[in-house]
């Protein structure tokens, strides 16, 4: 690295406020899938909180190696109107088990609450878009989406 590389480095973090704006850590939750709600909702917890156990301290670390502050810190998981398709259930169930799981690790959010449509309803998906506005509501770290159309 050249001298005028780190200062302008440096002027970005210090004058405009350079961040790494989030963090985010994919993880699927095919394989917790179980004809049983509360089964399904525990192998999510389990899954969850096992693979994503040290993203909050990575994050730190990075900001506090680097000098570059991570904003947020989030965990995104498959759909899960696809578990609430096998399971059944109230897919309520599936948010409180998403809000533990970011209280448990100190995440800002975990996304995927959510419904794909854009090729059409399957199974599932009604009830977890019916569903969003008590899960919302019952949950201070969770996201939720319907995607609606693609390109």
């Amino acid at each position: 690295m050249q001298t005028n590389e780190i200062l302008e480095t440096i002027k970005m973090i210090d004058e405009e406020y350079l961040d790494i704006r989030t963090i985010t850590m994919g993880i699927s939750l095919l394989d917790c899938m179980d004809p049983d709600i509360h089964v399904s909702c525990q192998k999510v917890e389990e899954k969850i909180c096992r693979l994503a156990k040290d993203l909050v301290k990575v994050g730190n670390d990075f900001s506090k190696t680097y000098g570059i502050p991570v904003v947020n810190k989030r965990i995104s998981v498959t759909p899960i109107a696809m578990l609430v398709a096998c399971s059944g259930g109230n897919p309520v169930e599936y948010a409180l088990t998403l809000e533990r799981c970011a209280q448990k690790l100190g995440v800002d959010f975990i996304g995927g609450y959510s419904a794909l449509v854009q090729k059409g309803y399957a199974a599932g998906d009604n009830e977890l878009i019916e569903s969003i506005p008590e899960a919302l509501a019952k949950t201070q770290h969770v996201c939720a989406s319907v995607n609606v159309g693609s390109t």
